[in-house]
């Protein structure tokens, strides 16, 4: 049977989560950023949560196995990142021109 990872750990990984839904979360409810700044904040930390899944939820660092479900994630997140990054620029394209 694989380890799967401490009660530290995912207790860690809970918290971290926690507060980094809590800080956008109070950013937008007492409007402290313009409204560029607080879509950064927002992106900075919906990756950052990411990051923290990846390495507290998934294990994705403790494999000793080949990496193939590494390289399946980058895939699959360069194809997410084409589409959000596109569907973004038709948008904005579209905004303009009409």
């Amino acid at each position: 049977m694989e380890n799967h990872g401490t009660l530290k750990s995912y207790v860690t990984g809970f918290i971290l989560s926690i507060i980094l839904t809590i800080i956008p979360l109070l950013l937008v409810t007492n409007h402290a950023l313009s409204k560029g700044m607080l879509i950064v904040a927002i992106m900075t930390m919906a990756v950052l949560q990411f990051v923290i899944q990846l390495v507290f939820f998934m294990h994705i660092r403790e494999s000793e196995k080949p990496r193939y479900n590494v390289f399946a994630l980058v895939l699959g997140i360069v194809f997410v990142m084409t589409i959000v990054v596109g569907s973004m620029w038709i948008m904005t394209f579209n905004s303009v021109v009409q």
